[in-house]
């Protein structure tokens, strides 16, 4: 009986572990970033705006909790998530969050559902009006995350070059942006932009995390156009 409750214990303290990792917003984001493709520490601090040595003490707290893995090439240290499961993870810590604070839940009607215009498109949906032709899909991360990643098709246009590049988009064809997750301000900022310009758009209901975690194709590209 000794045994078993000390391996009981034993295996909480290494949930807790874990728990406690994730207990830190800047850790979630930093996370959420990884989960888009693999980053060296000096890219993360640019991104969230920490500095450099702040950067690396969460990373190594999360390193530490076996969330995150490193690869060196040679001075640089280059940080991926450990697993896909950990980008599940973060997921099931969202919907959880969603479904049961209703903090959580009245931020994302006041954010998100205020710029939709039409209804969120599910992944489904997006797939067969892909393979239709009659959709334009844009994703509005970071050159860099698009090359990483992206959904098979798409154009990179991030959103801060998007009013710039209107004249690449067919005023006559439904527009759908998707970013880093389902609660992801990127593509709602899209959607602000593009309506505002008088095109349909529309929002993917996730972002390519969740994507590729419902094991749908993702391609790489050495560069984004």
């Amino acid at each position: 009986m000794t045994a078993a409750i000390e391996t009981k214990g034993a295996l909480l303290d290494e949930f807790a572990r874990i728990a406690k990792a994730l207990a830190a917003p800047r850790r979630l984001e930093l996370l959420d970033l990884l989960a888009q493709g693999e980053r060296s520490v000096d890219e993360l601090a640019k991104v969230t705006a920490m500095s450099s040595a702040n950067t690396s003490a969460h990373l190594q707290v999360l390193r530490n909790a076996q969330l995150v893995e490193t690869r060196r090439a040679g001075t640089r240290v280059h940080y991926r998530l450990a697993g896909d499961d950990i980008a599940e993870l973060l997921d099931g810590l969202r919907r959880v969050a969603a479904n049961h604070v209703a903090v959580v839940d009245g931020l994302a009607r006041d954010y998100f559902e205020a710029r939709d215009e039409l209804e969120p498109i599910t992944s489904r949906e997006l797939r067969a009006r892909v393979r239709a032709g009659d959709i334009v899909v844009v994703d509005v991360r970071p050159p860099e995350e698009y090359a990483a990643g992206h959904i098979p098709g798409a154009i990179s246009i991030p959103l801060d070059d998007l009013e710039e590049r209107l004249d690449e988009l067919d005023p006559d064809t439904e527009v759908v942006a998707y970013c880093r997750n389902r609660y992801c301000v990127l593509a709602p900022a899209a959607l602000e932009r593009l309506h505002r310009h008088g095109l349909s758009a529309r929002r993917l209901d996730e972002g390519l995390p969740e994507w590729r975690a419902a094991g749908l194709p993702v391609t790489a590209s050495a560069v984004a156009p």
